[in-house]
């Protein structure tokens, strides 16, 4: 009961109207963004990160929030009318989506795209509702040994778990690992890895790292691949609407399935992309219409983007329980997190009730205004890609500019912000994933402070993380995640000399 009330209480803090301002603020920003390609919704929460440091931290992380929710919804607009993935996890929706809208079935496929978005969003969001206080039951049980335990399970989570080759993986963390490190060493003082540039004795601020990785690397990679938008119009209507909504429970196996794929691989670090690629791979084999898929079949456009919006709400629960984020968007959140003076994880619950239950509450708000606004507005959005690229990277370019300045008010900043546009440019064209960089980036300075805190109170000693069974059991979880592909391998060769 006591989580129920904290939920209305909840509810109370997101219906204020300043928050719902900026609630419809940040689904608006965040449907243009998942319209645009490139994008997406790491690179516009990150990109429009400084709009919020004025904010109570409430508002801010709902606004960022529902940017995301409307990046999720806005990249079904692309992949089904232009045949345009706005977003990774939007390539399986063009599979059935963009073969519908050339049957004359734009309406259709879009309003199925929404709704399954919105259902997939909402399984996920109860699932927090109900999961993530009993995280907060350890709160008090963490220490400095335990807190590096969990880091260290989502270390080995990204390397581990993930679909990217190990060594690409361990190679962009240990680099975000030695970024993280410049600046003064926060037990002994020391200036490490400064040489002698003066702005960097406070290290490199994680804003202008992301603001340049993502948004200036996506966009010289855009810039490079002479991007060019073309397809039709699309109008959604009330007919067309209802008409879809009472086909879709026929689909509600796929649904549920869907919606368990995508809360699995949000909460390990596997992403949204995967888990519609899964999701998709999986309906079209026990689907009775199998068959059809790819041909125009709305099941093919429910079971992705179920999944992948189950996926992208789900990924939040570890951020908010255990300070783990399950994607690189949650990954740039806990470092706003941060920069407001919140630190992520079990003690969240204990001391930033309105905080956490305020941000829940807005989840499910957020979720419904997102499919109101979609569903109302789509050819406003469509018409967004009639927009030359040559016009929207240089705006893209200054809003990138304006908020890496404003973060210290530097152009030293904006400098800072360009070398890493280079460095994200070049992480994408060698294919190595970002995700690690930003995750090392965020926590490396801290699981170095709770490791050599560990050992300082241990007196050298190992043993200290595996001194009882809470630090224990994640410290094994680490490893078994760190090990698990090769752990697969084996077992299947294990089967295959049985067999």
């Amino acid at each position: 009961m006591e989580e129920l009330a904290n939920l209305f209480h909840g509810f109370a803090v997101a219906l204020q109207p300043f928050n719902i301002m900026v609630m419809i603020l940040g689904i608006v920003l965040g449907v243009i963004i998942g319209v645009l390609p490139g994008l997406g919704g790491a690179n516009g929460v990150a990109i429009l990160l400084p709009l919020t440091f004025s904010m109570p931290p409430t508002s801010a992380i709902i606004m960022l929030s529902c940017i995301y929710w409307g990046a999720l919804f806005g990249g079904a607009i692309t992949s089904i009318l232009f045949n345009i993935p706005g977003e990774p996890w939007s390539v399986a929706t063009t599979f059935d989506g963009y073969p519908m809208a050339q049957q004359g079935k734009a309406g259709e496929a879009l309003t199925a795209a929404f709704t399954s978005s919105f259902v997939g969003a909402l399984f996920a969001v109860v699932m927090i509702t109900l999961v993530a206080p009993l995280v907060a039951s350890f709160a008090l049980k963490f220490g400095p040994a335990e807190k590096f335990a969990v880091y260290f399970l989502a270390f080995c989570s990204f390397v581990g778990l993930s679909k990217e080759p190990p060594f690409k993986t361990i190679a962009a963390m240990m680099i975000g690992f030695a970024l993280a490190a410049v600046g003064l060493d926060s037990i002994t003082g020391q200036l490490r890895l400064t040489f002698g540039i003066t702005e960097l004795l406070n290290g490199f601020d994680f804003l202008i790292a992301v603001i340049g990785l993502f948004g200036i690397g996506e966009i010289l990679l855009t810039m490079e691949e002479g991007l060019s938008f073309r397809g039709g119009n699309a109008q959604i209507n009330l007919r067309v609407v209802l008409h879809t909504w009472k086909e879709m429970p026929a689909y509600w196996m796929t649904s549920l399935r869907s919606c368990l794929i995508g809360c699995w691989m949000g909460i390990t670090p596997a992403g949204a992309t995967p888990a519609s690629f899964m999701s998709y791979g999986i309906a079209k084999r026990l689907s009775r219409r199998g068959k059809t898929f790819g041909k125009g079949e709305i099941e093919g456009v429910v079971a992705p983007e179920t999944a992948a919006h189950a996926a992208g709400t789900a990924a939040l629960l570890p951020m908010l329980s255990l300070g783990v984020p399950g994607s690189p968007t949650a990954a740039v959140l806990l470092g706003g997190l941060l920069i407001w003076g919140l630190q992520p994880g079990p003690m969240l619950f204990v001391e930033q009730k309105e905080f956490v239950w305020g941000l829940i509450a807005s989840m499910y708000l957020g979720n419904l205004a997102g499919l109101l606004v979609v569903l109302t507005c789509v050819p406003i959005f469509a018409a967004i890609l009639r927009i030359p690229f040559s016009i929207v990277a240089p705006l893209i370019l200054v809003l990138c500019a304006i908020g890496a300045y404003s973060v210290h008010s530097s152009t030293f900043d904006v400098v800072l912000m360009l070398v890493f546009g280079v460095l994200g440019y070049l992480f994408k064209k060698c294919g190595y994933p970002l995700a690690p960089l930003v995750l090392a980036i965020v926590l490396g300075d801290k699981a170095e402070e709770a490791f050599r805190q560990s050992l300082l109170g241990s007196q050298g000693s190992l043993a200290v993380f595996f001194s009882n069974a809470l630090v224990g059991t994640i410290m094994v979880l680490g490893l078994i995640a760190l090990f698990w592909s090769a752990l697969q391998e084996g077992y299947s060769r294990l089967r295959a000399a049985t067999a």
